[in-house]
């Protein structure tokens, strides 16, 4: 018997609302299975997978090529006989416990492969890249314009239960009007000027007064020291549940071409990110129920001259790493012999390791990276 099209079209409507009734419920589960309440998202702009992987390079390690001052004391403090040992000397804490209690990828040697998708390598489109998870190729310039398009943070910030749990520390001057922080309305610290209308955060005295005093190096960088102090004081006073820090100096650095100080940068980083670990490990609100996220913007060309910079020019740029650690990721190591990683796929894995579907909300951003949620 045929039925009538009213009848098809009711069953059709109600496997769609079984099925979607199936998703919410699946997704509810896994959320409700998870141990991570709170996730940071921390990188530090232009880091190459060279150094995170192998540490100093020695070619670079010198006067003429790195701009090095002490080549002397700089091959004491990161030279090591062995790639594992040089990187391990350069970021301790990331080789000594994300490495074993996490996952990381973009080692080159080892076939892991993480890649910015957007084409221009360079800092705006590549933060909005990872904030978003959409290419825009409308973002071509790093100038303080609004982003059109919608960050995970802002959208979280947006749900009840998020609202006043959201919060970011930057040392790049353009960083909150890629974040929309005009709009988006969670609190944002930077040294710099911001889009009227946002929650800007204010340092303690001590700090903001030692910030008054330091002397500028750059027009539109602060020192990472102050956005570090700023995210500590942050999670004291705020507990935000999803928190965005960004660093400046590896990147300022090796445009600089300092190669000294780009890796003392790149120490101090891995520095605060034990730091807070540690810190955020003490706190009953975060104690095993934090996950954290650690990238880059971008990449940079290989040495001796094109490490100093990156862009469309320098197709080497496009490549970067990410590692993560976290109470519902898996103690895998140093991934390898793995599927390309995209770097749009991290704003939907940020939300994701809070039980939140990012890209049902914004179906034009990349998928969560796989296997990295749940053990």
């Amino acid at each position: 018997m045929i039925q009538p099209m009213h009848s098809k079209l009711s069953v059709f409507i109600l496997q769609i609302l079984g099925s979607a009734l199936v998703l919410n419920v699946a997704f509810n589960v896994n959320a409700a299975s998870l141990s991570t309440e709170n996730v940071f998202l921390i990188t530090t702009d232009g880091l190459r997978w060279q150094e995170v992987f192998s540490g100093a390079e020695a070619g670079l390690m010198t006067k003429e090529e790195g701009g090095v001052k002490d080549t002397n004391a700089l091959r004491k403090d990161f030279w090591r006989a062995t790639p594992e040992d040089r990187r391990g000397a350069l970021m301790p804490f990331l080789w000594s416990q994300v490495a074993k209690e996490g996952q990381l990828w973009g080692n080159h040697a080892k076939s892991s492969i993480v890649q910015v998708t957007n084409g221009r390598n360079f800092s705006y489109p590549g933060y909005s890249e990872f904030l978003t998870g959409i290419v825009d190729p409308r973002i071509d310039s790093n100038d303080r314009k609004p982003n059109p398009n919608k960050n995970v943070f802002q959208w979280l910030h947006a749900q009840e239960r998020f609202q006043g749990r959201i919060g970011a520390s930057v040392s790049w001057g353009v960083i909150p009007w890629i974040l929309n922080s005009d709009v988006a309305r969670f609190p944002v610290w930077s040294a710099f000027d911001v889009p009227e209308g946002t929650r800007k955060f204010n340092l303690s005295p001590t700090v903001q007064g030692l910030l008054d005093r330091a002397t500028p190096i750059w027009s539109d960088v602060s020192l990472d020291t102050f956005a570090g102090l700023a995210a500590k004081e942050m999670v004291l006073q705020l507990h935000p549940r999803a928190f965005y820090i960004a660093f400046g100096e590896t990147d300022d650095w090796a445009h600089d071409s300092r190669y000294d100080l780009y890796l003392r940068s790149a120490r101090n980083f891995d520095r605060f990110v034990r730091e807070l670990w540690e810190l955020v490990q003490s706190i009953p609100q975060y104690h095993n129920k934090t996950t954290f996220i650690l990238t880059t913007d971008h990449g940079r060309g290989p040495a001796p001259i094109a490490w100093k910079s990156h862009g469309q020019a320098i197709p080497e740029s496009s490549f970067i790493w990410v590692a993560l650690l976290g109470p519902d990721t898996a103690p895998l190591g140093e991934r390898q012999n793995t599927p390309k990683i995209t770097q749009g796929q991290i704003a939907a894995t940020v939300a994701s390791f809070l039980g939140e579907d990012f890209v049902a909300a914004s179906p034009k951003s990349a998928k969560p990276i796989p296997g990295v949620v749940g053990k």
